[in-house]
Protein backbone atom coordinates (compact mmCIF):
# COMPACT_ATOMS: atom_id res chain seq x y z
CA UNK A 1 0.00 0.00 0.00
CA UNK A 2 1.21 3.91 -0.84
CA UNK A 3 2.35 6.14 1.62
CA UNK A 4 0.78 9.58 2.82
CA UNK A 5 3.04 12.09 1.52
CA UNK A 6 3.70 15.66 3.49
CA UNK A 7 3.61 19.23 2.81
CA UNK A 8 6.05 20.89 3.46
CA UNK A 9 7.74 22.86 0.45
CA UNK A 10 6.26 26.11 -1.89
CA UNK A 11 6.33 26.71 -5.54
CA UNK A 12 5.09 29.52 -7.65
CA UNK A 13 3.52 28.27 -10.56
CA UNK A 14 2.02 29.17 -13.98
CA UNK A 15 -1.19 30.19 -13.05
CA UNK A 16 -2.30 30.69 -17.22
CA UNK A 17 -1.37 27.07 -17.56
CA UNK A 18 -0.10 28.07 -21.47
CA UNK A 19 3.53 26.48 -20.50
CA UNK A 20 2.16 23.67 -18.46
CA UNK A 21 0.02 22.50 -21.44
CA UNK A 22 2.97 22.98 -23.81
CA UNK A 23 4.93 20.87 -22.04
CA UNK A 24 6.33 16.97 -22.32
CA UNK A 25 5.48 14.68 -19.73
CA UNK A 26 8.15 12.94 -17.96
CA UNK A 27 7.73 8.93 -18.34
CA UNK A 28 10.30 6.18 -18.01
CA UNK A 29 12.68 5.31 -20.65
CA UNK A 30 11.10 2.04 -20.80
CA UNK A 31 7.91 3.81 -20.97
CA UNK A 32 8.11 6.18 -23.86
CA UNK A 33 10.23 3.41 -26.37
CA UNK A 34 7.19 0.77 -25.33
CA UNK A 35 10.04 -1.91 -24.69
CA UNK A 36 9.40 -3.25 -21.66
CA UNK A 37 6.39 -2.52 -19.05
CA UNK A 38 7.59 0.17 -17.06
CA UNK A 39 7.44 0.26 -13.09
CA UNK A 40 5.16 3.27 -12.53
CA UNK A 41 5.34 6.29 -10.17
CA UNK A 42 2.36 6.90 -9.61
CA UNK A 43 0.78 10.17 -7.65
CA UNK A 44 -3.23 9.83 -6.74
CA UNK A 45 -4.51 13.34 -5.45
CA UNK A 46 -8.25 12.11 -4.22
CA UNK A 47 -10.05 13.13 -1.36
CA UNK A 48 -12.49 9.96 -1.21
CA UNK A 49 -10.72 7.50 0.81
CA UNK A 50 -12.20 4.27 -0.25
CA UNK A 51 -11.67 5.02 -4.23
CA UNK A 52 -7.87 6.15 -3.21
CA UNK A 53 -6.91 3.17 -1.04
CA UNK A 54 -9.21 0.88 -3.93
CA UNK A 55 -7.02 2.30 -6.93
CA UNK A 56 -3.63 2.48 -4.74
CA UNK A 57 -4.17 -1.35 -3.78
CA UNK A 58 -4.90 -2.22 -7.72
CA UNK A 59 -1.59 0.02 -8.96
CA UNK A 60 0.49 -1.86 -6.52
CA UNK A 61 -0.39 -5.47 -6.86
CA UNK A 62 0.04 -4.58 -10.30
CA UNK A 63 4.29 -3.41 -9.77
CA UNK A 64 3.44 0.07 -9.52
CA UNK A 65 5.12 2.73 -6.83
CA UNK A 66 2.31 4.02 -5.41
CA UNK A 67 1.57 7.43 -3.41
CA UNK A 68 -1.05 9.31 -1.98
CA UNK A 69 -0.91 13.15 -1.49
CA UNK A 70 -2.56 14.75 1.40
CA UNK A 71 -4.74 17.56 0.53
CA UNK A 72 -4.68 20.88 2.31
CA UNK A 73 -7.74 22.15 3.87
CA UNK A 74 -6.74 25.79 2.44
CA UNK A 75 -7.14 26.18 -1.61
CA UNK A 76 -4.72 29.00 -1.15
CA UNK A 77 -1.63 26.40 0.17
CA UNK A 78 -1.99 24.81 -2.96
CA UNK A 79 2.06 25.73 -3.78
CA UNK A 80 3.14 23.21 -0.50
CA UNK A 81 1.44 20.73 -2.71
CA UNK A 82 2.78 21.29 -5.79
CA UNK A 83 5.95 21.37 -4.09
CA UNK A 84 5.89 18.03 -2.55
CA UNK A 85 4.70 16.71 -6.05
CA UNK A 86 8.17 18.19 -7.52
CA UNK A 87 9.97 16.88 -5.21
CA UNK A 88 8.34 13.37 -5.48
CA UNK A 89 8.49 13.03 -9.28
CA UNK A 90 5.55 11.09 -10.09
CA UNK A 91 5.85 9.65 -13.47
CA UNK A 92 1.63 9.69 -13.59
CA UNK A 93 -0.84 12.07 -11.42
CA UNK A 94 -4.40 10.53 -10.86
CA UNK A 95 -6.87 13.70 -9.94
CA UNK A 96 -9.92 14.00 -8.76
CA UNK A 97 -11.71 16.96 -10.01
CA UNK A 98 -13.94 17.70 -6.75
CA UNK A 99 -11.02 17.64 -3.80
CA UNK A 100 -13.78 18.65 -0.78
CA UNK A 101 -12.48 21.82 1.22
CA UNK A 102 -9.12 22.10 -1.11
CA UNK A 103 -11.70 22.77 -4.21
CA UNK A 104 -11.38 22.40 -8.06
CA UNK A 105 -8.58 19.91 -8.65
CA UNK A 106 -8.68 21.48 -12.79
CA UNK A 107 -6.64 23.90 -11.24
CA UNK A 108 -3.69 22.02 -11.06
CA UNK A 109 -3.51 20.43 -13.97
CA UNK A 110 -0.91 22.95 -15.23
CA UNK A 111 1.48 23.49 -12.86
CA UNK A 112 1.28 19.18 -12.65
CA UNK A 113 2.10 19.06 -16.09
CA UNK A 114 4.96 21.80 -16.07
CA UNK A 115 6.54 19.92 -13.33
CA UNK A 116 6.41 16.34 -16.22
CA UNK A 117 4.23 14.26 -14.89
CA UNK A 118 1.38 12.79 -16.92
CA UNK A 119 -1.73 13.62 -15.25
CA UNK A 120 -5.05 11.14 -15.95
CA UNK A 121 -8.01 12.52 -14.24
CA UNK A 122 -10.80 10.14 -12.72
CA UNK A 123 -14.02 11.85 -11.74
CA UNK A 124 -17.25 11.05 -11.10
CA UNK A 125 -18.24 14.75 -12.56
CA UNK A 126 -19.37 13.71 -16.33
CA UNK A 127 -19.93 17.59 -17.30
CA UNK A 128 -18.03 16.85 -21.15
CA UNK A 129 -17.12 20.61 -21.11
CA UNK A 130 -15.20 20.35 -17.71
CA UNK A 131 -13.35 17.39 -19.38
CA UNK A 132 -12.83 19.36 -22.08
CA UNK A 133 -11.19 22.11 -19.95
CA UNK A 134 -9.09 19.35 -18.40
CA UNK A 135 -7.90 18.49 -21.96
CA UNK A 136 -7.04 22.28 -22.40
CA UNK A 137 -4.98 22.36 -19.04
CA UNK A 138 -2.74 19.14 -20.25
CA UNK A 139 -4.49 16.37 -18.87
CA UNK A 140 -4.10 13.52 -20.77
CA UNK A 141 -6.86 11.02 -20.15
CA UNK A 142 -10.69 11.88 -18.20
CA UNK A 143 -12.44 8.78 -17.34
CA UNK A 144 -14.88 8.55 -15.23
CA UNK A 145 -15.23 7.36 -11.45
CA UNK A 146 -17.97 4.68 -12.62
CA UNK A 147 -15.29 2.84 -15.05
CA UNK A 148 -14.20 -0.55 -13.78
CA UNK A 149 -11.29 -0.28 -11.74
CA UNK A 150 -9.39 -2.24 -14.40
CA UNK A 151 -9.75 0.12 -16.94
CA UNK A 152 -7.95 2.49 -15.10
CA UNK A 153 -5.44 0.63 -14.41
CA UNK A 154 -5.14 -0.33 -18.29
CA UNK A 155 -4.79 3.08 -19.23
CA UNK A 156 -2.02 3.91 -16.90
CA UNK A 157 -0.05 0.93 -18.40
CA UNK A 158 -1.20 1.91 -21.17
CA UNK A 159 0.23 5.35 -20.75
CA UNK A 160 3.45 3.49 -18.78
CA UNK A 161 4.01 1.63 -21.84
CA UNK A 162 4.22 4.54 -24.68
CA UNK A 163 0.63 3.85 -25.67
CA UNK A 164 -2.14 5.96 -26.93
CA UNK A 165 -4.93 6.54 -24.50
CA UNK A 166 -6.71 9.37 -26.13
CA UNK A 167 -7.68 9.17 -29.76
CA UNK A 168 -7.32 12.56 -31.44
CA UNK A 169 -11.19 12.93 -32.36
CA UNK A 170 -11.97 12.17 -28.58
CA UNK A 171 -9.97 15.30 -27.37
CA UNK A 172 -11.26 17.66 -30.16
CA UNK A 173 -14.49 16.55 -29.06
CA UNK A 174 -14.06 17.36 -25.45
CA UNK A 175 -12.35 20.68 -26.38
CA UNK A 176 -15.44 21.67 -28.21
CA UNK A 177 -17.42 20.55 -25.62
CA UNK A 178 -15.49 23.10 -23.36
CA UNK A 179 -15.33 25.83 -26.02
CA UNK A 180 -18.98 25.71 -26.58
CA UNK A 181 -19.55 26.02 -22.87
CA UNK A 182 -17.72 29.21 -22.64
CA UNK A 183 -19.34 30.87 -25.36
CA UNK A 184 -22.51 30.09 -23.26
CA UNK A 185 -21.35 30.92 -20.35
CA UNK A 186 -19.47 34.61 -21.63
CA UNK A 187 -23.18 35.53 -23.40
CA UNK A 188 -24.87 35.35 -20.16
CA UNK A 189 -22.62 36.83 -17.87
CA UNK A 190 -23.09 39.99 -20.34
CA UNK A 191 -26.69 38.97 -19.22
CA UNK A 192 -25.54 40.13 -15.60
CA UNK A 193 -23.66 43.02 -16.70
CA UNK A 194 -27.30 44.18 -17.73
CA UNK A 195 -28.42 44.74 -14.18
CA UNK A 196 -29.29 47.08 -12.63
CA UNK A 197 -27.49 47.72 -9.25
CA UNK A 198 -30.71 47.83 -7.00
CA UNK A 199 -31.68 44.08 -9.20
CA UNK A 200 -28.10 42.51 -8.76
CA UNK A 201 -29.03 43.30 -4.68
CA UNK A 202 -32.24 42.03 -4.80
CA UNK A 203 -30.65 38.41 -7.08
CA UNK A 204 -28.09 38.17 -4.54
CA UNK A 205 -30.64 38.41 -1.39
CA UNK A 206 -32.40 35.32 -4.02
CA UNK A 207 -29.26 33.55 -4.07
CA UNK A 208 -29.07 33.28 -0.34
CA UNK A 209 -32.54 32.04 -0.39
CA UNK A 210 -34.44 34.93 0.90
CA UNK A 211 -38.10 35.11 -0.10
CA UNK A 212 -39.83 38.42 -1.53
CA UNK A 213 -41.29 39.35 1.60
CA UNK A 214 -37.77 38.68 3.14
CA UNK A 215 -36.28 41.13 0.58
CA UNK A 216 -39.24 43.71 1.21
CA UNK A 217 -38.93 44.07 4.68
CA UNK A 218 -35.54 43.98 4.56
CA UNK A 219 -35.11 47.05 2.37
CA UNK A 220 -38.08 48.49 3.66
CA UNK A 221 -40.20 48.61 -0.23
CA UNK A 222 -43.28 47.05 -0.63
CA UNK A 223 -43.34 43.87 -2.16
CA UNK A 224 -45.01 44.65 -5.13
CA UNK A 225 -41.55 46.91 -5.86
CA UNK A 226 -39.64 43.91 -5.06
CA UNK A 227 -41.87 41.74 -7.03
CA UNK A 228 -41.29 44.18 -10.15
CA UNK A 229 -37.59 43.90 -9.61
CA UNK A 230 -37.36 40.20 -9.93
CA UNK A 231 -39.37 40.04 -12.93
CA UNK A 232 -36.72 42.35 -14.59
CA UNK A 233 -34.21 40.57 -13.23
CA UNK A 234 -35.83 37.54 -15.35
CA UNK A 235 -36.42 39.33 -18.24
CA UNK A 236 -32.92 39.96 -18.62
CA UNK A 237 -31.51 37.00 -17.46
CA UNK A 238 -33.75 35.31 -20.06
CA UNK A 239 -35.08 32.58 -17.60
CA UNK A 240 -38.17 31.96 -16.39
CA UNK A 241 -37.99 31.35 -12.59
CA UNK A 242 -36.13 32.47 -9.90
CA UNK A 243 -34.87 29.24 -9.27
CA UNK A 244 -33.09 29.73 -12.60
CA UNK A 245 -32.00 32.59 -12.26
CA UNK A 246 -30.15 31.62 -8.92
CA UNK A 247 -29.00 29.04 -11.11
CA UNK A 248 -27.50 30.98 -13.77
CA UNK A 249 -26.16 33.19 -10.75
CA UNK A 250 -24.12 29.89 -9.55
CA UNK A 251 -23.05 28.89 -13.15
CA UNK A 252 -21.06 31.74 -14.28
CA UNK A 253 -20.30 31.92 -10.18
CA UNK A 254 -21.95 35.81 -10.28
CA UNK A 255 -21.08 37.90 -6.68
CA UNK A 256 -23.90 40.31 -5.85
CA UNK A 257 -23.17 43.26 -3.90
CA UNK A 258 -24.94 41.38 -0.81
CA UNK A 259 -22.01 38.96 -0.55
Amino acid sequence: MGETMDTEDSLTHDPSGTAAAMAPSRLPTTARTGRNRSRLRVLILDDHALFAECLDLALTTSGHDVQKAELPMNPARSAKLLATVCRNRPDVVVLDLDLGAFGDGARLIPSLVQSGAAVVVVTADENQARWGECMRYGARKVMSKSAPLNEIVATLRRLGDGLTVLQPMEREELLQRWHENRVQEQALRARFNQLTVRESEVLGHLTHGRTVRDIATFSVVSEATVRTQVKSILSKLGVSSQIAAVAAAHQVDWRSPVD
